[in-house]
């Protein structure tokens, strides 16, 4: 097929070293360092909370309760990518189980952030391999209806571009532009420094009232210029 066909197998990928040193960061602090924004709804979650996952989205669309294009991205993908699928949040079947997953891990794919169901999560659980989804249904779907591969997507409620930097822990999944990515690599770095001397105060009972806290106060006018809590 050509590049302007449903299925588009060549796209440019986050780097390999950006996803190197993006994956040391929780997601809360990429969310942070991004605009607070990117991240995915809530629904949206790790079969079990130990599970982390971060790498370059290869994005699918499919049907709700169809997953025929989700079994062709299996077989595209190239190890290290992140399956990202657009199920429209339909929770009435599930669209990945064991085998499917188990596949997945043989591939070499770093993980699954499926907008739909999944099923056999406790096999999943066991086998550690990173599964983000809405939730769970024992039944399953058909495989006929087309979709599309590595085309701009929405997922939980967020845009992502094939090769955007998918990042996803306890907290849910984050999603960063490809180009924007490494830009915020040193301000994730710092955050992580300045949040552990925060914390570091916290424990021993110093600065426990946080140093903008007066301020961001006075400007949305709880408090008089002067006045102070």
């Amino acid at each position: 097929m050509s590049e302007t066909s449903e299925v588009r197998r060549h796209f440019e990928r986050v780097a390999a070293e950006t996803v190197k040193q993006a994956s040391q960061f929780a997601a809360s602090i990429l969310a942070d360092v991004a605009g607070r924004r990117g991240t995915m709804h809530g629904r949206i979650a790790p079969i079990s909370r130990a599970m982390r996952l971060c790498g370059p989205a290869f994005t699918v669309e499919v049907r709700p309760g169809d997953n025929l294009m989700i079994h062709a991205a299996i077989a595209m993908a190239k190890p290290g990518d992140v399956l990202v699928i657009d199920g429209k949040a339909d929770r009435t079947c599930a669209l990945m189980g064991a085998l499917m997953i188990n596949a997945c891990r043989q591939v070499g794919i770093a993980g699954v952030v499926i907008d739909a169901a999944v099923r056999d999560t406790i096999e999943l659980a066991e086998l550690g391999f990173p599964v983000f989804a809405v939730g769970a249904n024992p039944n399953g779907p058909t495989k006929f209806v087309p979709g599309r591969i590595n085309w701009p997507i929405s997922c939980g409620g967020i845009a992502v571009a094939p090769g955007d930097l998918v990042a996803g822990d306890a907290d849910g999944v984050v999603v960063i532009e490809r180009d924007k990515a490494p830009t915020l690599l040193g301000a994730a770095a710092k955050k992580v420094a300045e949040e552990k001397l925060r914390m570091s105060d916290i424990q021993a009972a110093r600065n426990l009232r946080p140093a903008w806290l007066e301020g961001s106060l006075r400007a949305a006018g709880v408090l008089r210029e002067g006045e102070t809590l």
